[in-house]
């Protein structure tokens, strides 16, 4: 399989009113180290963070965010529906972090749901523990994420699925 190189990653953390410095922490650890070496760009909402290694914008329009979204070799994003979905749009290798509850980044634990099913898929890689960050970037260079079936009926599907079953 082919390798891609990874210049900028894109990470988004969505417009959720918490906090999701743990992913921003761990992300400005990494590259202190230099075990994450690629130019980090940061959407980060809600989240105040201070950078030494990233370039962090609150709130970008949806021009903006989508530019860098066309310009990012690799998006990192939390586990929201859209986030991801707007990721695929542009065919990006995605890696998905869950804002979880038990750190109160979101009210439930409904993002680990969907990042197991998106990765069970294809179509992204989950992280499971940031720890595992270094490691994931570097499989995303050869990851080939299968191809999300962008129409209404999948989308529906998906929205049915998850009201019955919750």
């Amino acid at each position: 399989m082919s390798e891609r190189s990874i210049k900028m990653i894109l990470v988004t953390l969505g417009t959720q009113d918490k906090s999701f410095a743990r992913l921003l922490s761990a992300l400005e650890t990494f590259k202190a180290e230099g075990s994450i070496t690629d130019e980090i760009q940061v959407q980060a909402g809600f989240t105040n963070f201070e950078s030494k290694t990233m370039t962090i914008f609150q709130y970008l329009s949806q021009p903006e965010l989508d530019a860098l979204r066309q310009q990012a070799d690799l998006i990192i994003t939390h586990a929201g529906v859209g986030s991801i979905l707007d990721a695929l749009k542009y065919h990006k290798v995605v890696i998905g972090v869950a804002r979880l509850k038990q750190f109160e980044e979101h009210a439930n634990d409904h993002q680990l749901e969907i990042l197991e099913t998106f990765s069970r898929e294809g179509y992204i890689l989950k992280a499971d523990d940031l720890n595992d960050l270094p490691q994931l970037i570097q499989q995303a260079h050869s990851f080939k994420p299968k191809p999300y079936p962008f129409d209404n009926s999948t989308i529906i599907q998906t929205v049915l699925d998850y009201i019955q079953n919750n």
